[in-house]
């Protein structure tokens, strides 16, 4: 058990320096994860529309691409910046 611990506490400037390298990539993902959790909610939200009023679906369409591009601008400020 005492092994254990000791390799642990060696080990520890290393997983510090790998942790600090990942930074950006948790940045990233996060903002995807934001983006593709807004794309699905427009998505739900323009498939109920329809439903409720199938006569203005390409009006709901337009929308629906409008606010799905807007999400996703999301994922690329996150990957870029």
């Amino acid at each position: 058990m005492i092994d254990i611990i000791a390799q642990a506490a060696d080990q520890a400037p290393q997983l510090t320096e790998q942790a600090s390298g990942i930074t950006g990539s948790i940045q990233g993902a996060l903002g995807c994860l934001g983006a593709a959790i807004g794309v699905g909610i427009v998505g739900m939200k323009g498939v109920e529309a329809v439903g409720r009023n199938p006569d203005a679906s390409g009006q709901i369409l337009v929308q629906s691409i409008i606010g799905m591009a807007l999400a996703e601008a999301v994922a690329f400020y996150s990957l870029f910046l």
